[in-house]
């Protein structure tokens, strides 16, 4: 099939600065290097002595086949295989999209941010709590596409109201009709993925080769914590890797949990979970795109609840990014909120868990805008509230000038002692993009405030999300993209759509 062209259309967003960022600071340490090459050697241990349960007979045979031990469903693997799969893993790929001004380049040492992700349920101040449905989804979409410090789509709020076997037809024509940016696939059986691949291909006039190629789409791996990964999980792990699509692997280890109660130990579970899906992925095609990922925090032990923005979140993003370093890949995080509402609890665990990423060198944030309840829900509010944080860590990654212009040497000597430098000559040329302008922040004073109506930071975002709707476009070519496929979906759907695990 002859491949297509494609348009760089403008910009929907704010700043084209905002779409391609790396990180702004050194990451972190709190390990050592001795203890964290002794977590590594751990998890490689874990792995040889004890296994991990596979409830694939795919998966089953293919590690089998490769030298690991297995016994039922229990697979134990010995470090050479896992030491091959770190080798052929890329340290560097590149994640495409229908614009190729929004392709990303994926290393250690960028910054992207993705929405919440796989949340049923959707909230706004005009309509309420409710079950998600393919309206909210496509509002999403629309919130998604309209800030360029989001970098990919994510699947939430999950449209509750279309059949499962049908629901990945709605989903992906709604990202392509609406959107231009890396695309989203859930890994729920191979008929879903597979049909999913054919729809992308033809949408986006991607060759077979073109496709296999680059990372076109992407899917989430979670493995069961503890030392499980399921068949749709390690099915998604074999499909993407022989189809050249990307794999992001993300066990879900929560502290006193499904994982030992400390950091350092929740962090082993988290490695070997990670470094057992990494060696499936690599043995189907050496070289596949993957990510290595954690999204690991702890619970409450008075309620068993997860916790988000917490001390233990920090450390384990922090641990985390030490451990991605030691085998050399870029990784996957994640920020995220307990709280019920789009409260002061939300803010400062969003906050403190996004600065947590940043300090890790995450690769890749999810859950970075959006999110409530521990991922039950994606509020509209919550987005345009975390989007502004979003593009305060994006002004962070351009560094500020430091040439002598920059250093006001005249400005310096130009006002006199308890002067002000509103009027100097640079104060003047820079006034009008000196500094970053706020999305929602009002920073009047009380009075003008006050005049202005006294509005919230939640009711400017109310307002903010629903002019967003209001105006939005979608970007050029989206509606053709859609059109090319909307034949074969009412042919799939006819057919009887596409079962979660045949």
């Amino acid at each position: 099939m002859a491949r297509r062209s494609r348009t760089r259309p403008a910009s929907s967003g704010s700043d084209k600065n905002l779409r391609h960022l790396s990180h702004p600071f050194d990451p972190q340490s709190i390990f050592t290097t001795d203890r964290v090459e002794h977590m590594h050697n751990l998890a490689l241990r874990l792995l040889q002595e004890h296994g991990i349960d596979v409830l694939d007979d795919e998966a089953i045979d293919l590690l089998s086949q490769n030298g690991a031990i297995v016994s039922d469903q229990r697979v134990r693997i010995g470090p050479e295989m896992v030491t091959e799969a770190l080798r052929t893993a890329p340290q560097r790929f590149q994640m495409r999209a229908a614009n190729p001004g929004r392709d990303q380049d994926v290393y250690p040492g960028r910054l992207l941010f993705s929405p919440g992700g796989g949340c049923p349920n959707v909230s706004d101040r005009i309509n309420g709590r409710r079950p998600g449905d393919l309206a909210s989804y496509a509002d999403a979409v629309r919130l998604m596409q309209s800030f360029d410090v989001i970098h990919k789509l994510s699947p939430a709020p999950e449209p509750q109201d279309i059949p499962v076997h049908l629901r990945h037809y709605a989903m992906l024509r709604t990202q392509i009709s609406l959107s231009d940016k890396p695309l989203t696939v859930y890994a729920r059986g191979r008929a879903q993925v597979e049909q999913s691949f054919e729809l992308i291909r033809e949408a986006l006039g991607v060759a077979d080769d073109d496709f296999s190629g680059s990372a076109w789409c992407s899917t989430v791996i979670n493995t069961n914590s503890p030392r499980l990964l399921d068949r749709p999980m390690a099915q998604g792990l074999m499909d993407f890797a022989r189809a050249g699509q990307l794999a992001i692997v993300t066990p879900f280890c929560l502290a006193g949990a499904m994982a030992p109660i400390t950091v350092a130990g929740a962090l082993v579970l988290q490695h070997a979970e990670a470094l057992a899906a990494i060696t499936l992925n690599q043995l189907v095609r050496p070289g596949a795109p993957v990510l290595y990922g954690g999204f690991g925090s702890n619970v409450d032990m008075r309620s068993g609840a997860p916790a988000f923005g917490t001390p233990e979140q920090i450390q384990m993003a922090i641990g985390s990014g030490q451990l991605a370093r030691h085998i050399g890949l870029p990784w996957r995080s994640a920020a995220g909120t307990a709280s019920n509402a789009n409260d002061m609890q939300a803010a400062q665990e969003t906050s403190m868990a996004l600065w947590g990423t940043l300090q890790a060198g995450a690769t890749m944030v999810f859950h970075a805008c959006g999110w409530l309840e521990g991922g039950l829900t994606l509020g509209f509010e919550k987005f345009v509230a975390d989007i502004e944080m979003l593009q305060t860590i994006a002004h962070l990654c351009q560094p500020p000038a430091a040439d002598d212009d920059a250093m006001g040497w005249d400005a310096l000597i130009s006002v006199d002692p308890g002067g002000h430098f509103f009027d100097t000559q640079q104060t003047m040329e820079r006034y009008r993009d000196a500094f970053a302008e706020p999305l929602l922040a009002d920073l009047s004073n009380h009075g003008t405030w006050m005049a202005s109506g006294g509005q919230t930071a939640e009711e400017r975002a109310t307002a903010l999300w629903m002019q967003k709707l209001a105006d939005f476009q979608p970007p050029e070519g989206a509606q053709d993209r859609a059109e090319r496929i909307a034949t074969m979906i009412e042919r799939m759907t006819a057919g009887g759509g596409a079962p979660l695990i045949e």
